[in-house]
C-alpha cells in the first residue's frame, strides 16, 4: 500500500513509519520544514511539503494514496486552537477517499469514564476542553457511512519509549529535578492508562492493513498505572523524594489531570486485530534509565 503520513516526522509517526515501510508498504509523509523532510527521509519515505492548512496537498496527497493515517495536530496552539485545522483535513480527507474503501486512521486520545475502564464501545460525547476534537472523530468515523474504512486509533496519556522529549514523562522528570520532590496528586492511587511508542505504531501498521470500517481502536498496553507509582519511579530516577502535593501546586488544568483516575482498556482492540503489545511497561521503561541520560 502506498499510505500518506500527516505528522510523520513526530513522535509517533517516527515510530509509525518504519514500522509500516519494515512491513512492505509505500509511505509518503506531510512535511512543514525543512527539518521534518529530512527526519522522514532519513526514515525512508518519501517527504511531501506542506501544512495542515495547505488543503490542496492533502487532497491530492490522499487521492494518491492507498490510505491514510492522520497523526498531526496543532498542539502549539491547544487543543482548542488546534481544531479547526485539524477539522478541514479530516474533511479533505474523507472527500478524497469517499466511495473508495480506502483506509483512514484519525488519531485521538482515550476518554476517561468515571469508576472503571474506559472500553472502545463507550460513546465519544463531545463535552468538556476537548470536546470541539471529539466532534471532529466523529467526523471521521461517520465517513464510514460513505464508503471510507474510517477508524479511529485513540493513544493514552503516556506513549513512551527511548527518546522521548516532549511528554509527560520527560515533564514530570524535569520538574522533579527542578522542584526537588517527585511529585503526585492525593494518594496518588488514581491510574494512567500508557503505551509503548512501538507498540503503538504496530497497532497503526495493523488498523491501516486491517480495521473494518467505523472501529474505535485503544493503543493501550497498560490499562492503568497508579500515579503514585510512576512518581516514585521518578523519584529513583532524579535521586528525589516522592511526596503528595496538592493539585493547586501544578496549576492548572495539569494539577487536576495529574489526580483524574483514567484507566482504559484495549481488550477489545486485542481481539480484533490480534494486537500484543512487546515492548517494557511505563514503569520498566522508566526503571531502565533513559529519561534521567
Amino acid at each position: 500500500m502506498r499510505i500518506f503520513v500527516t505528522g510523520a516526522s513526530g513522535w509517533i509517526g517516527s515510530s509509525v513509519v518504519p514500522e509500516l515501510i519494515d512491513a512492505g508498504h509505500e509511505v509518503v509523509g506531510l512535511a512543514r520544514s525543512d527539518t521534518a523532510a529530512a527526519a522522514i527521509e532519513r526514515l525512508g519515505a518519501e517527504a511531501r511539503r506542506g501544512g495542515l492548512d495547505d488543503l490542496k496537498i492533502l487532497r491530492d496527497a490522499a487521492e494518491g494514496s492507498d490510505g491514510v493515517i492522520h497523526l498531526a495536530y496543532a498542539h502549539e496552539l491547544g487543543q482548542v486552537g488546534g481544531a479547526p485545522a485539524d477539522a478541514a483535513a479530516i474533511d479533505v480527507f474523507t472527500n478524497a477517499l469517499e466511495g473508495t474503501g480506502k483506509p483512514l486512521l484519525v488519531t485521538g486520545a482515550t476518554i476517561t469514564v468515571p469508576g472503571r475502564a474506559a472500553t472502545e464501545r463507550d460513546e465519544l460525547v463531545p463535552e468538556g476542553p476537548i470536546a470541539v476534537r471529539i466532534k471532529n472523530m466523529q467526523a471521521a468515523l461517520a465517513a464510514a457511512d460513505r464508503g471510507v474504512r474510517a477508524s479511529l486509533v485513540m493513544i493514552p496519556r503516556s506513549a513512551h519509549g527511548t527518546g522521548e522529549r516532549h511528554g509527560f514523562i520527560p515533564q514530570l522528570t524535569a520538574r522533579a529535578r527542578t522542584t526537588g520532590v517527585s511529585a503526585y496528586v492525593g494518594d496518588g492511587m488514581n491510574r494512567w492508562p500508557a503505551v509503548h511508542v512501538k507498540d503503538a505504531a504496530t497497532l497503526y501498521r495493523l488498523a491501516i492493513e486491517k480495521a473494518p470500517a467505523g472501529s474505535v481502536l485503544h493503543a493501550v498496553g497498560d490499562e492503568g498505572v497508579a500515579f503514585r507509582h510512576i512518581a516514585e519511579a521518578i523519584a529513583r530516577g532524579v535521586g528525589v523524594p516522592a511526596q503528595s502535593r496538592p493539585a493547586e501546586e501544578f496549576g492548572m488544568p495539569l494539577g487536576a489531570l495529574l489526580g483524574t483516575d483514567m484507566p482504559a482498556s484495549s481488550t477489545i482492540t486485542r481481539q480484533l486485530l490480534g494486537w500484543t503489545p512487546m515492548h517494557p511497561s511505563l514503569i520498566d521503561d522508566i526503571e531502565e534509565g533513559h529519561y534521567f541520560a
